[in-house]
């Protein structure tokens, strides 16, 4: 998934040397919940921040991909990665750099936010926008769709309890 303007509302508040950004809790739920139902997560996004690298790292998301132009190249090198099909991949993104990896994934969303020409372009639009769950609703939807919600609620609960 692309990071501004998807797990945030793209708002980017510069602060000496880093930069800020607002991540929504529900989305790191989302992250969670996917990541206990077996599911690999990439970010992938044309900048590079402290900030979104901490919020990987407190997610545990499996790749982090900055400083990237060509977000399908990067989705390409994932999937090779972690051996896995682009068609076995959802992506999310906003923006019109986003749209070559959308193209290729084999489901492509979009929040309520993104930019016309995307929403146009995309398998599914979230109700929510960009930073406000949008990434919560993705997660939630595939994982009804692959194990459902209780499978990967227990499983996160008892992941947390071995902590």
């Amino acid at each position: 998934m692309d990071v501004d303007g998807v797990l945030t509302d793209g708002r980017i508040i510069h602060m000496g040397d880093d930069e800020a950004r607002c991540f929504h809790a529900h989305d790191g739920m989302g992250l969670r919940l996917a990541a206990a139902a077996g599911l690999r997560i990439a970010w992938i996004t044309g900048r590079g921040s402290r900030s979104v690298q901490r919020r990987a790292a407190d997610l545990g998301v499996d790749e982090l991909v900055e400083h990237c132009a060509i977000k399908s190249d990067a989705l390409r090198r994932v999937c090779d990665a972690h051996g896995c099909q682009l068609g076995e991949v959802a992506y999310i993104g906003d923006d019109v750099n986003d749209m070559p990896a959308l193209c290729i994934a084999g489901l492509s969303f979009a929040p309520a936010d993104a930019v016309p020409w995307v929403r146009l372009n995309v398998d599914h639009i979230t109700p929510a926008a960009g930073g406000y769950g949008a990434v919560r609703q993705v997660c939630e939807g595939i994982i009804s769709a692959q194990c459902g919600m209780e499978a990967a609620v227990e499983a996160y609960l008892r992941l947390g309890a071995a902590n």
